[in-house]
């Protein structure tokens, strides 16, 4: 199984935290938000744990030019999972379908397309018969990720028939057809076939505005009479911005217990943790109260300030303060302050 990651996107309404870190890199409850994604394509295929289990084998990251510690990161990320990692680089923004093409090499075999802008939650071992068609998964050769939502106005959804088999996909219905949302999530039988389609798009300059479409390929196999189904997630929690980042790492600490995690190399003076919460090595406690809901990365220090429903990264001060719903980025210094605050790294409010 090769799983292909395109993330080249500038993340603009999660700034100003992406205007220094790409926004598939920002990290929550000890992660970066693109590990939590692999983790959890891991856990519904089982990742080779078994004998019915599918392993993990290249895992493709497309991107801009993050930098060599960026690129170094993501590889890491997949050698993680046991699998070998590759960079591939999309320098325009050409849409959805280019930028799978350009990870064109890992397009063979079965292939899972994740885009790196969304988290979800899944059932373990999603892919082995645990689709919503009423036939097994066994015949299909196309399976789509979605999640029922209250607004399908706002999404791209899915068109089944009565045996929950794909037979058409409609762009922000403005009157009901469907509220099975496209999450960003695919899987493919064989990635040669998604390839192929993709080349005739650039081929024959079959674009939307500037730019070549995933869904356009999906049409045209759909019409080849390739067989498609839903796999409905447990959860799907957005991450478009401040707010809604906040809300779904809060919802990751609270759903998974094994994200909860405090170090044996956390100096704690006077304060009091309130879990779920994630505290990294070399954190500092100084009269302090953290918690709930709460991700400190490396070596940050929180003195004589309250702290809840709040992500800061490594190496950041806060003192005489009480954030909540707060985002604070790398090298961070909070001073004197009560309320929301979202500030990106190296920045100082004092």
């Amino acid at each position: 199984m090769n799983i292909i990651i395109p993330m080249a996107g500038m993340g603009t309404r999660l700034r100003p935290h992406t205007l220094t870190t790409p926004k598939p890199l920002i990290r929550f409850a000890g992660k970066a938000m693109v590990e939590h994604i692999i983790d959890e394509i891991a856990l519904s295929l089982g990742n080779g744990t078994d004998g019915d289990n599918v392993k993990i084998d290249e895992i493709g990251f497309v991107c801009g030019h993050f930098g060599e510690k960026a690129e170094k990161e993501l590889i890491e990320c997949a050698s993680a999972k046991g699998a070998a990692g590759h960079i591939f680089y999309q320098d325009e923004p050409l849409g959805t379908g280019h930028a799978i093409l350009c990870a064109k090499p890992l397009l063979h075999g079965e292939v899972i397309v994740a885009f790196a802008d969304t988290l979800f939650t899944c059932s373990e071992k999603m892919l082995s018969g645990n689709t919503d068609a009423a036939h097994s998964d066994e015949q299909a050769e196309v399976v789509i990720f979605t999640s029922k939502v209250k607004n399908p106005q706002a999404f791209g959804v899915v068109i089944t028939d009565e045996t929950g088999h794909i037979n058409g996909f409609m762009e922000k219905p403005q009157v009901f057809i469907s509220d099975e949302a496209i999450i960003g999530i695919y899987y493919f039988r064989d990635g040669g076939i998604l390839c192929a389609e993709l080349q005739n798009l650039i081929d024959n300059d079959f674009r939307h505005g500037k730019e070549y479409q995933l869904t356009d390929a999906l049409e045209n196999m759909l019409k080849k009479n390739i067989s498609f189904v839903k796999a409905s997630v447990k959860e799907w929690l957005d991450c478009g911005n401040k707010d809604a980042t906040i809300n779904a790492h809060s919802h990751l600490l609270e759903q998974k217990p094994n994200l909860h995690y405090v170090s044996q190399d956390v100096t704690v003076s006077n304060s009091e943790i309130i879990r779920p919460c994630y505290i990294a090595d070399g954190v500092i406690l100084e009269d302090a109260v953290i918690g709930p809901f709460v991700s400190l990365e490396k070596k940050s220090t929180v003195k004589k300030s309250t702290l809840k429903h709040s992500i800061v990264q490594e190496e950041t001060i806060i003192e005489n303060s009480i954030l909540t719903k707060s985002m604070l980025g790398i090298r961070t210094v909070v001073k004197n302050h009560n309320g929301e605050i979202s500030i990106g790294d190296y920045s100082e409010v004092v």
